[in-house]
């Protein structure tokens, strides 16, 4: 029986209706990267730099621009204890079967003295609109944690954590089971086309008579290339303030996505001994604080150590490395030939050859120098994010090279969270079409199928079809 096909419109920035690299290995944090088991995220430079390799993600609604910001929930200072509830406001169902998300009459303010925060370019509030950090996030913890040391990445591949869990084997990635599971960790991390917009990060599949699912967006670091999905912009590292930042990281096989931790540096690195110690950029690092979300998994991360039990975590920085896979080259096109830096140590590591500051050289030498490299990379692409966190590599991070740090969890900086969180699957189902071009997409409209499970087919004429399928155009 033929059935009409439903068309919904959905705004972006509003969720849809039913709803990194690191030291030793390189192929780990992304093992398919066209989807299939992706994510993942590479580290260690022979030179004490980190690498990064793709990982695959699935993506997040909503581009630069296309944010629900109204909700007070957004403004939380810091803690993860009042988090924006992606269901609150999702979507408005109407009579003719629309969803319009994200609409004025969608937000319903927490109590009428809630002040709508100033957004940002992104469509998010601002960074001052999330209030004054938990001092927790600064506080001394040298005498009771352990150590862990950081290296670094940007393969702008589909993030590990934006891919759903293919079975409740996967502990990683958020659960499919039930709408409460899939938003205690936050849901599905965003991720964006090679415009910066955030789409899907999982649609209806190829539905069939026996078959009815959902498929992640491809990433980027497969075949679909510039069609495919990457990491949204906004994710790179931000300043809160000269000892306080915010960032994402890629885990150990055993982490957790939508996990936050707090970082203490100590002015030391991973590789350091009697004949090689700690260079000036480790000692301007020592005493700031990062607080961290994985976004990330990789099997190419390390584990812990007898020197540094809590292992390691791959930093996201632009700059940081290309990785094994590279889909960063596709979404900043700058032409054959030109230089990305190491591909698992980036431009930092391009910094250290001799013909640049050398392995020996000063802090204002590798600032410089990487700076240098962050303009000719990202100051005309388009893409303002890039070069802001690649400038804050140099200037907040202070250019150091695999750091150690004393490390605890936290509750997560509301901010985090709003960034990290897809916008579009805000809960575990979802009618959204399947798309294999995202590459033009610009916002706003997602189209959607009626689609049903076998057995759940609405009865027409008194007539139950038994099999999974989609009402026809």
């Amino acid at each position: 029986m033929k059935r009409k096909l439903f068309k919904t419109i959905i705004v972006a920035g509003a969720v849809a209706m039913i709803c990194a690299c690191g030291d030793d290995s390189t192929l780990d944090k992304a093992t398919d990267p066209v989807g299939n088991n992706p994510g993942t995220s590479e580290t260690d430079n022979p030179i004490n730099s980190s690498e990064a390799t793709p990982a695959s993600s699935n993506a997040v609604p909503g581009s630069s621009g296309s944010v629900n910001p109204g909700s007070s929930g957004m403004v939380n200072p810091g803690s993860s204890a009042n988090p924006n509830d992606p269901t609150s406001s999702a979507a408005v169902m109407l009579s003719s079967g629309s969803v319009v998300p994200g609409s004025s009459a969608d937000v319903v303010p927490e109590s009428s003295s809630s002040k709508d925060p100033e957004l940002d370019a992104s469509g998010f509030p601002t960074l001052e609109s999330y209030g004054t950090p938990p001092a927790e996030y600064t506080k001394d913890i040298s005498a009771t944690a352990k150590r862990g040391w950081n290296t670094r990445y940007w393969d702008a591949c589909k993030p590990h954590c934006s891919w759903i869990a293919e079975s409740e084997n996967d502990k990683t990635r958020a659960s499919m089971t039930s709408k409460e599971a899939y938003l205690s960790t936050y849901g599905t991390a965003r991720n964006c086309n090679i415009h910066d917009v955030e789409v899907p990060t999982f649609t209806l599949g190829n539905v069939t008579k026996s078959w009815f699912g959902y498929e992640g967006t491809r990433s980027a670091c497969g075949d679909e290339k510039e069609k495919g999905v990457f990491t949204c912009t906004d994710m790179a590292p931000i300043a809160v303030n000269d000892t306080l930042a915010y960032a994402y990281v890629a885990g150990t096989a055993d982490s957790r996505c939508g996990k936050c931790y707090h970082l203490q540096y100590d002015g030391h690195f991973k590789d350091e001994f009697e004949q090689n110690p700690p260079k000036a950029t480790h000692k301007a690092l020592k005493g700031k604080h990062l607080v961290v979300m994985a976004s990330n998994i990789g099997n190419d991360v390390a584990s812990g150590n007898g020197n540094l039990p809590a292992g390691q975590f791959d930093l996201m920085v632009p700059g940081g490395g290309v990785g094994a896979f590279d889909a960063l080259s596709t979404q900043v096109n700058k032409g054959a030939g030109f230089n990305w830096g190491a591909g698992f140590g980036g431009f930092l590591t391009e910094c250290q050859k001799n013909t640049n500051c050398g392995t020996e050289g000063s802090l204002e030498c590798y600032q410089t120098c990487v700076k240098d490299m962050c303009d000719a990379a990202f100051a005309d692409g388009g893409l303002p994010n890039l070069l802001r966190g690649c400038h804050w590599f140099a200037d907040w991070y202070m250019a150091a090279d695999n750091p150690t740090y004393y490390i605890e969890e936290v509750e997560c900086p509301q901010y985090l969270i709003d960034h990290y969180s897809s916008r579009i699957n805000t809960t575990n189902e979802t009618n959204i079409k399947k798309v294999t071009d995202w590459s033009t997409y610009e916002g706003g409209v997602l189209d959607t199928l009626h689609c049903w499970k076998a057995g759940e087919a609405p009865p027409e004429e008194g007539w139950v079809n038994p099999s999974a399928g989609c009402a026809n155009p």
